[in-house]
């Protein structure tokens, strides 16, 4: 009986040595481990990168636009074929984009590196019916207060060229740089709201009006000036824009005042280095602009106004996705013509064979208004006034360059122009980052010449038969739908 009991004592006791041997070799739960770890540091959305210190945010959105009586970005009928209001017009135009952005940062003893980049890939009318277009709206690097790449430039306002909430993005008199500009730039962050900048920007294109040589009767061609597009007798690149601002940012108001110098610089007088060429000039644009926040008539209601004067440099006025070139057709009521239609070209500059560059003075207002009926409803009402002015000299260097014969007999052709525009947009948003809106604008281009112009066919466009045109301002309204979903 003590050999039986002795025998079970040692197999129990071995079967526990074994168990332990195996317990020991099992895995220990671990502890949870968090993969993807929030990051509170810079607001909402930002999770760290595993394994670093740098926190990164991914945003964008999927949107779809129809422009009625325009073209795409919600330009109006003011050039191009659309302009022309015939049947080879296209009524409407729909794009389909999906826009992706990555912000990254991370603190660091010269403060917080950030980097960022936005893009778009989207698909417009006249595209193939698999292609599109990828575009790089902004990219660039942040630290120790300089910002490197392309960026939204320095002299634009906080609102940029919507003062409140519109779809287009053809509402003039506001410098509209929404896609940014390459630049290096230097922030300065005084305290209590006060901020100031200055960049150092390239002006290739988004800045940069052609320049006009007057070479003399039949410089510009019959084509050209129903089109607006004048022959560009800009030189290269060879200076940067300089710009800056100082703003005040508090809880009721945003208030900027910028600045900007741009070079005109044009290429020779005739067609060779030895016929020599203009000294350059040095344009320049001032903007002022206040946005009231803290309204009686609402929360979340906002007015917004500025001004923006430019001598040299009327692209800070008339810029964004905006042209250089003006050109739309009426029905025309006078039996003597055959249609009328009012045309004008923006430039930098104009001069002649052994002149300087007359610099073009273009001036600006801008302003609207947003209401919020409700969280999920609200209006706005915007406008903006563009006057442009050509000095004495150059309307009669411009004037000296029209076709011989073109103008009817006691016509008078002076290419200033003045484009002024009203608009509303209405939008609803049924459930968070998701809305519908829709918006209408009238724009009219102003012109101030009088008489008219003798045109064989096909100068004025396709379609357009000989004939007399009258000069006559041309008033067009567009519309867009849009249905935008952010996350």
């Amino acid at each position: 009986m003590s050999k039986i009991k002795s025998l079970i004592l040692g197999s129990a006791a071995g079967l526990a040595a074994i168990a332990g041997a195996q317990a020991a070799d099992l895995p220990v739960k671990a502890k949870a481990v968090q993969y993807v770890k929030i990051c509170s540091l810079y607001g909402a959305g930002f999770y760290y990168i595993p394994g670093t210190e740098t926190c990164i945010k991914l945003g964008g959105y999927a949107q779809f636009d129809a422009t009625i009586n325009g073209t795409a970005h919600g330009q109006p009928a003011w050039s191009g074929t659309i302009g022309q209001q015939n049947r080879g017009s296209d009524y409407f135009v729909t794009r389909s984009r999906v826009n992706l952005n990555i912000d990254t940062r991370t603190a660091s003893e010269y403060g917080i590196v950030r980097t960022y980049w936005s893009s778009n890939f989207q698909h417009t009318s006249g595209d193939g019916p698999s292609s599109g277009v990828l575009t790089t709206d902004l990219a660039f690097v942040q630290f120790a207060g300089f910002t490197f790449g392309k960026a939204i430039s320095a002299f634009q306002t906080p609102w940029g060229g919507g003062p409140v909430g519109v779809n287009t993005s053809n509402l003039l008199g506001g410098y509209d740089n929404s896609t940014g500009i390459t630049q290096v730039a230097y922030t300065w962050q005084f305290g209590n709201g006060v901020s100031a900048q200055i960049g150092v920007e390239d002006n290739r294109i988004i800045n940069r009006a052609p320049i006009f040589n007057g070479t003399g009767v039949g410089s510009i061609s019959a084509a050209n000036f129903f089109s607006g597009a004048y022959t560009n007798s800009s030189g290269g690149n060879v200076s940067p824009d300089f710009v800056g601002n100082i703003r005040v940012d508090q809880a009721a108001f945003t208030a900027q005042l910028s600045g900007g110098l741009h070079n005109i610089h044009a290429s020779y007088y005739g067609a060779s280095e030895p016929t020599g060429h203009p000294t350059d000039e040095w344009g320049f644009a001032v903007q002022g602009g206040i946005q009231l926040k803290n309204l009686p008539t609402g929360p979340g209601d906002k007015l917004s106004i500025s001004a923006i004067y430019s001598e040299g440099a009327p692209k800070y006025v008339i810029g964004g996705t905006t042209g250089n070139s003006f050109s739309a057709f009426g029905g025309g009521a006078d039996p003597a013509f055959y249609q009328d239609f009012a045309s004008a070209a923006l430039l930098d500059g104009v001069y002649n064979p052994g002149g300087s560059i007359q610099k073009t003075k273009v001036w600006a207002v801008q302003g609207g208004y947003e209401h919020n009926w409700s969280p999920n409803w609200q209006t706005s009402v915007f406008g903006a006034y563009v006057n442009v002015d050509y000095n004495d000299t150059a309307t009669a260097i411009l004037r000296g360059s029209l076709p011989a014969g073109f103008l009817v007999a006691g016509s008078n052709y002076n290419p200033d122009f003045n484009i002024w525009q009203v608009g509303t947009r209405t939008a609803w948003t049924p459930v968070q980052n998701l809305t519908f809106s829709g918006e209408l604008l009238y724009t009219t281009l102003e012109t101030s010449s009088t008489g008219g112009v003798v045109a064989a066919a096909g100068n004025a466009g396709a379609f357009k038969p000989a004939g007399n045109y009258q000069f006559k301002d041309q008033g067009m309204f567009s519309g867009q739908l849009r249905v935008r979903r952010t996350w």
